[in-house]
C-alpha cells in the first residue's frame, strides 16, 4: 500500500491548527502515522504552507465553461475538474429552474456521476420559488410545489437528491418541506418572500438550510424581520454564504458568521459556467449571463446570476479580508457542509480513517496541492 507523509506545514485539524504538523496517508485514507515511521513512504516537507481538509461545496452550478444543467456527463466532468483543481474535492451538482421534464432528465444523467462517486448528490434550486425573488431563474417556469411534482424530481434522481430549495410561502410549501424531510432530502429555504412567521413554520416542519442567506429574499427590517432573522437566529438552520465580495458586504458576512458561528455557516460558490474562465457570455439554464469584471449578471435585466467564485478564493477572502481565523473558515468550507450532507464520517476533516482529501496552500493562501482519496490532482 502506498504511503504519503506530509510534514512541516500548519495543519488544520478538528481540535485546531497544529504548527509544523504531520499528515500521513495510507492508500486512500488518512492514517495515524508516527514520527520516525517513514520507511517506504514518500515524504514531502512543506514549511511555510497550510494543509486544510478538502473543500465541500453544497451549491455549485458550473465552471470551466460548462454547466451541470446541460445534463451531460462531458460537461459535468468539466465542472468537476475545474473545481477540484481549486481544492473542492466534494461537491453537489445544483440545477437551475427549468421544465420539470428537463430537470428530471438532468437528474437522471447526474445521478450516474453520484453513483460513480464523482458527485456527492444533486441540489434542485427551483422551480418552486417566488416570482419576486427569482433572481437568475426564468419566472415563466416557476410553479407551486405540488407533491406529485416534488416527488417526480426526487424519483428522477434515483436516491441521489440531497437538497431542494423552495419558497415556503407558495401554496403547499410547508407540506413540501415535510415531504422532502420524509424522503431524506434537505429542505432549504431560499428565493423566498416568506414572512418571519412562515419561515418559522418551515423550520418547525423540518427545513435545515438557508440558501445563500440575504440574497434573493426580503432585507432585514426592524418591524418586519422576514426570513433572514428567522433563519439566522435558529440553531437548527445552517446558512449558506457566498463570499465573493459581490453577494455580501464584508460587514454583513462578519455579522452572519459571528451570529451563526462556523458550525452553522457553509461557504458556497453558487458558481456558474464562468468560474475558472474569463469575462464573456455564458448560459445558466435557459437564460443568458453576461460576465464583466468577474461578476455574473443576467444579460437581460442585470440580476446577479450566481458567481464566478471558487472555494479557494472564498477561503482567501475569509482570512485576508474578513479577518476570520483559518480554522473557522476551514470548518465553514469543509466540516459543516459535510455534516449537513451526512457524509462527515468520510470527508470534511483530517482525521484517521477518513478519505484523504486535502488542500495545500502557501502563505498567501494560493493553492499549491490538491489530494483526493490519496491521489494528487495538483502536486505540491
Amino acid at each position: 500500500m502506498k504511503c504519503t507523509v506530509l510534514t512541516g506545514a500548519k495543519v488544520v485539524r478538528p481540535a485546531g491548527v497544529v504548527d509544523s504538523g504531520r499528515v500521513t496517508v495510507e492508500g486512500t485514507r488518512f492514517a495515524a502515522g508516527r514520527r520516525g515511521e517513514t520507511e517506504g513512504a514518500v515524504v514531502t516537507d512543506l514549511p511555510g504552507h497550510w494543509i486544510l481538509p478538502g473543500f465541500v461545496d453544497l451549491h455549485l452550478h458550473g465552471g470551466g465553461g460548462a454547466s451541470f444543467s446541460a445534463g451531460t456527463a462531458e460537461e459535468a466532468l468539466t465542472v468537476i475538474a475545474t473545481h477540484r483543481a481549486r481544492g473542492t474535492t466534494t461537491m453537489v451538482a445544483s440545477t437551475v429552474t427549468g421544465d420539470l421534464g428537463d430537470l428530471a432528465r438532468q437528474a437522471g444523467a447526474l445521478s450516474e456521476l453520484v453513483e460513480q462517486g464523482d458527485l456527492a448528490g444533486i441540489h434542485f434550486e427551483g422551480p418552486f420559488i417566488a416570482e419576486n425573488r427569482c433572481g437568475a431563474h426564468d419566472p415563466t417556469l416557476l410553479r407551486d410545489p405540488d407533491p406529485a411534482d416534488v416527488r417526480k424530481l426526487i424519483d428522477a434522481a434515483r436516491g441521489t437528491a440531497r437538497m431542494l430549495t423552495l419558497a415556503p410561502e407558495r401554496p403547499g410549501g410547508i407540506d413540501a418541506v415535510r415531504l422532502l424531510c420524509d424522503s431524506g432530502v434537505i429542505a432549504a429555504v431560499g428565493h423566498t418572500d416568506a414572512t418571519y412567521e412562515t419561515t418559522r413554520r418551515a423550520i418547525d416542519a423540518g427545513a435545515t438550510v438557508a440558501t445563500h442567506l440575504f440574497n434573493a429574499m426580503p432585507p432585514l427590517a426592524h418591524r418586519s424581520p422576514g426570513p433572514i432573522a428567522a433563519l439566522l437566529e435558529d440553531e437548527r438552520i445552517a446558512v449558506e454564504l457566498v463570499n465573493d465580495g459581490h453577494h455580501l458586504h464584508p460587514s454583513v458576512l462578519r455579522l452572519a458568521f459571528r451570529t451563526a458561528g462556523p458550525d452553522r455557516v457553509a461557504f458556497i460558490t453558487d458558481a456558474m459556467g464562468a468560474a475558472g474562465m474569463g469575462d464573456g457570455r455564458y448560459p445558466l439554464g435557459p437564460l443568458e449571463v453576461e460576465v464583466t469584471g468577474g461578476v455574473a449578471r443576467l444579460a437581460e435585466g442585470g440580476a446577479i446570476a450566481g458567481s464566478t467564485l471558487t472555494q479557494d478564493r472564498a477561503l482567501r477572502r475569509a482570512v485576508t479580508v474578513d479577518g476570520l481565523p483559518v480554522a473557522d473558515a476551514a470548518r465553514a468550507l469543509s466540516s459543516t457542509p459535510a455534516r449537513l450532507l451526512g457524509i462527515d464520517d468520510r470527508v470534511g476533516s483530517i482525521e484517521e480513517g477518513k478519505d484523504a482529501d486535502l488542500v495545500v496552500l502557501d502563505s498567501d493562501f494560493e493553492v499549491r496541492g490538491v489530494m483526493r482519496k490519496g491521489d494528487w490532482l495538483v502536486h505540491p
